[in-house]
């Protein structure tokens, strides 16, 4: 997990956001995984890309975040084992950064909903972190995210 908020931090670095980085020792405890965790189900809506999402929360919000928007979100991330390798939500700390500053199966996937929305998405691995030749240790493959948006700057 370290090595997927060394991760973020990096991808926001670039983008110029700030991330607060957690101490080495703190390890959040794990969030179990959604049912659905191995594959997207029947009624998951597609985009042409490979991104694989679902409504969970409808959001009250109209504005779409843009390439350039600011979002505060919190997040759990697992791989389609079942294992969760990093949660805001764990941590109790939202994350905030610019949208186009994160993997883009993420840009993708943020720009698709509203504030308050929270939703599921199963990102390909050459939309997450399969395309990152520097982050080894990394988790590769499809990856599921639960994402609650919660605020659009």
């Amino acid at each position: 997990m370290r090595h997927v908020v060394i991760a973020v931090i990096v991808l926001a670095a670039v983008s110029g956001c700030r991330v607060k980085e957690q101490p080495e020792d703190a390890s959040p405890a794990p969030i179990p995984a959604p049912a659905d965790v191995a594959a997207p189900p029947a009624d998951a809506l597609r985009t042409p890309s490979g991104l694989a999402s679902k409504v969970l929360r409808v959001g009250l919000g109209s504005v779409h975040p843009g390439l350039h928007s600011t979002v505060r979100v919190h997040y759990t991330g697992w791989t389609t084992d079942g294992k969760m390798f990093d949660s805001s939500v764990a941590r109790n700390s939202p994350a905030t950064f610019q949208v186009d500053g994160v993997i883009p199966g993420w840009t993708e996937g943020l720009q698709l909903m509203v504030a308050g929305e929270k939703r599921r998405f199963w990102i390909p691995g050459n939309l997450a972190y399969d395309s990152i030749p520097n982050m080894p240790d990394a988790p590769k493959g499809m990856l599921v995210f639960d994402v609650e948006l919660l605020d659009v700057r």
